[in-house]
């Protein structure tokens, strides 16, 4: 195995570190909004994680091109969908988490 590879397999373990992150974030915190501040968050760090593994193991410049266009897409739709989820529950009326609340 080349150093590459042993990259990659780092970035990949640290990617799934983000991945459990954001899931744990999910279950655990106390409202919508820190939810989905979190998961998005774990979720956009873990796949540039996971893009930068593969485009290490890339062929060449297109597949890396490639790889990074799909990452902006992905950080474009998580930050417009979450503005779209907290607007809806703003609209709705669900209150967020404030330190004194149970």
């Amino acid at each position: 195995m080349s150093v590459l590879d042993y990259l990659s397999i780092l970035f990949l373990v640290v990617a799934v570190f983000f991945y459990v992150a954001g899931t744990v974030a999910l279950f655990r915190f106390p409202d919508v909004y820190s939810r989905l501040h979190a998961l998005t968050k774990a979720d956009n760090v873990g796949l540039g994680f996971t893009v930068l593994a593969v485009a290490l193991q890339a062929e060449g410049w297109m597949e890396i091109f490639k790889l990074g266009l799909i990452w902006v897409m992905v950080l474009v739709t998580s930050a417009c969908v979450s503005f779209l989820i907290a607007s809806e529950g703003r609209r709705r009326g669900l209150p967020a988490w404030t330190k004194g609340a149970s």
